[in-house]
């Protein structure tokens, strides 16, 4: 297959992806609509997660573009203002597609003919073309950047608009009080109606979804503050933050807003629990929203009083390649020799939030291929994964048929979302020892005492030890902005020790607490990582299963994978603070329950 692709040819060869990952691309490929094929470059970057910069520098040099590298810390005032007039002499709608693309008319070059240099992060893009036709520019560079210069230099020249907020401002202060007698509170549905009209409610709540996407929030959260304002948060890097207060103005009517942008919810309904969904095109991104909605308790006995939270599901988010995942060495090593096999069951487990569903994907994203059947079973499905068959559950088929339909399905490879029971891990058991490769997960608090719980639920020591390949328990913790970062300052030190650290790693300079923040993070984080403990099966943890009497000896067994390699999540949590990725605040809050 490698000789069907000159660049991927080329890929292989400068060691920037391997031919594994390239025939992976081209099956991708060669699975799509033929009269509209994606490009290469785009496969392997969006679908496969490989850096973008080394594929489309390459891209650049084999065509041969000039490539430019911009200081931003150095960038000059004037040069911000000529960009500025540059953009202003082209029409809105173009210019919009021009930086939805990552391509800045960024200056002129003046000479003998004046030429616009023109900054792009794919120097192919075809939508340079339309300058001339669209523009009074007729000669133009184009000159390759990084993504993330570009997309930094856009932020600082044009940032983008929030077409509902802008609305909001300009509509002005028009929102009246509530009225005090608590006639609106009765939920009369004309008011209501008057109250959305009135106080451009709609938008907010547009307005909301696009800053939710553009800040990577996973949820949003809409909750009634007192009788007359409601709040809004935004849940990023695993905290909740408030983007926007709304007062004057009835929870009731905000709720009704919600209900009515969405799908699959009754807006007259407020005395149950209701989920629905929505969709909407941001940024030129297809983005899903899951809703659901709670009755809550007011002080005001007569208020119908609700909250909705909003999970943000963005595709562009999801992690196809193990290697992003960021796993330290030896959990990596054990969790590829898992998952590489063609039976047993590899289980993630920890709290929600903790990345479980964020891990499997990557795993099933590696082990996929046409030759296999895999199959879902998720309640809900929140991302759609290419080359698995995923069963919905519904009113008409619960977890439990679907899970023993599954068998009857010939499937290869299986995900079940949650092991929730004894019947969901029998049906598990029996599929790992029935020669299919299993993926799943469940609640506990660390690797060893998921195996008393499937103890506990009634299976079989010996089973367990046999059935399965890994388990992986895992946390999220937020990383320090590279940024704004510090040194940890003298009065944590005892904190630090007290956690696990030594005089040594004090005395390193590589320990570091977060900063006050800047314009590049949240309140001193940016992102997050994962630490983890994997338990992998090897014969000694299986003979430690085996031999258990009439509890399962977790400390054992612990000790044993310890023996082996693994690191505790506090240890885990450990190598990561030493590394200068996250806090000793972090780790501590992550590790409570060790």
């Amino acid at each position: 297959m490698i000789g069907k692709s000159r660049l991927g040819k080329l890929l292989v060869e400068k060691e920037i992806i391997d031919k594994e990952t390239l025939d992976k691309a081209l099956m991708i490929q060669a699975d799509e609509d033929p009269s509209n094929p994606r490009r290469l470059e785009e496969i392997l970057t969006s679908d496969l997660r490989i850096d973008h910069d080394a594929i489309y520098g390459l891209l650049a040099d084999l065509y041969a573009f000039r490539t430019i590298d911009i200081d931003l810390d150095k960038l000059d005032q004037n040069q911000i203002k000529r960009t500025k007039e540059i953009l202003s002499r082209f029409p809105e709608d173009f210019k919009r597609e021009l930086l939805y693309n990552k391509v800045l008319p960024y200056r002129i070059a003046y000479g003998r003919k004046n030429t616009l240099i023109v900054l792009s992060a794919d120097p192919t893009n075809k939508i340079v073309e339309k300058i001339p036709l669209n523009t009074e520019f007729k000669k133009y560079e184009v000159v390759f950047c990084r993504l993330k210069i570009i997309e930094e230099l856009i932020e600082t020249i044009a940032p983008q608009k929030n077409e509902f907020l802008e609305l909001l401002e300009e509509a002005g202060e028009q929102i009246e009080e509530v009225d005090e007698t608590g006639k609106v509170t009765g939920v009369d549905e004309y008011a209501l109606d008057e109250e959305i009209n009135k106080s451009l409610l709609v938008n907010l709540f547009e307005a909301c979804l696009v800053e939710a996407v553009r800040q990577g929030a996973s949820d949003i959260h809409i909750i009634p503050y007192q009788r007359s304002s409601v709040d809004f948060f935004f849940r990023i890097d695993g905290r909740l933050h408030r983007w926007h207060r709304q007062d004057n103005t009835s929870p009731e009517a905000i709720a009704a807003v919600v209900k009515d942008r969405s799908t699959g919810v009754d807006r007259f309904e407020r005395d149950t629990a209701q989920d629905g969904f929505a969709q909407r095109l941001v940024d030129g991104h297809l983005i899903r929203f899951r809703v659901s909605i709670l009755p809550i308790i007011s002080a005001e006995y007569e208020r119908r009083f609700e909250s909705v939270v909003i999970r943000v599901i963005d595709d562009r988010n999801v992690i196809t390649d193990l290697e992003k995942l960021g796993f330290q060495k030896q959990a990596e090593k054990d969790f590829l020799k898992a998952i590489s096999t063609s039976k047993g069951i590899v289980l993630l487990t920890g709290p929600t939030g903790s990345g479980k569903s964020t891990t499997l994907m990557a795993a099933l994203y590696h082990v996929i291929d046409p030759s296999k059947n895999v199959l879902t079973c998720e309640d809900p499905v929140e991302y759609v994964i290419r080359g698995a068959r995923q069963l919905k559950i519904g009113h008409k088929m619960s977890f439990e048929n679907a899970v023993r339909s599954i068998l009857r399905h010939d499937p290869d490879i299986v995900m079940v979302g949650e092991i929730r029971d004894k019947i969901t891990a029998d049906v598990a058991i029996k599929l790992a020892n029935t020669g299919h490769l299993t993926f799943s997960t469940l609640h506990t608090n660390d690797a060893p005492s998921a195996i008393s719980r499937l103890y506990k639920m009634g299976i079989e020591p010996f089973l367990l030890a046999y059935a399965i390949n890994i388990i992986v328990a895992q946390r999220l913790v937020r990383k320090l902005c590279p940024y704004c970062k510090k040194p940890l300052s003298k009065e944590k030190y005892q904190a630090a020790l007290e956690l696990g650290l030594t005089e040594e790693d004090l005395k390193s300079g590589k320990i570091y607490e977060a900063g006050k923040g800047c314009k590049k993070c949240t309140e001193g984080y940016k992102g997050r990582i994962n630490i983890c403990e994997a338990l992998y099966f090897s014969h000694e943890v299986r003979k430690a299963i085996v031999e258990s009497g009439e509890e399962i000896d977790e400390e054992l067994i612990r000790n044993i994978a310890e023996k082996q390699g693994m690191l505790s999540l506090r240890d885990s949590g450990l190598d990561r603070i030493r590394n200068g990725l996250t806090t000793i605040s972090e780790v501590a809050y992550a590790t409570t329950e060790e």
